[in-house]
């Protein structure tokens, strides 16, 4: 009987530190998860700046072109040209 009953306890004991390890790992999953949405909130907060800093960067670009740097001259005179046949193409369709 006492062997049966030591075996008992032995698994008891096992099983114990069993629900004790789940019980840990259930924790560590749960901050692991917390820690990936924080993650993931800042990489799009981060992508978001980043897309924010690429426009102010164009505008810039567009905006030194306009004052007429030397080296994009042709691109200044391209893009005034789209941008006039936008207006007229506008002007067109509200005629119209």
């Amino acid at each position: 009987m006492s062997n049966i009953e030591d075996i008992v306890d032995a698994l008891d004991k096992k099983i114990s530190k069993v629900l004790q390890n789940n019980d840990v790992l259930k924790e560590t999953n749960l901050k692991l998860s917390q820690e990936q949405a924080q993650y993931h909130s800042t990489i799009k907060n981060q992508e978001l700046e980043i897309k924010a800093w690429k426009d102010k960067y164009n505008t810039l670009k567009m905006a030194n072109t306009i004052l007429g740097s030397d080296e994009d001259k042709r691109e200044t005179k391209l893009k005034i040209n789209a941008l006039i046949r936008e207006i007229d193409h506008c002007i067109g369709q509200l005629s119209e």
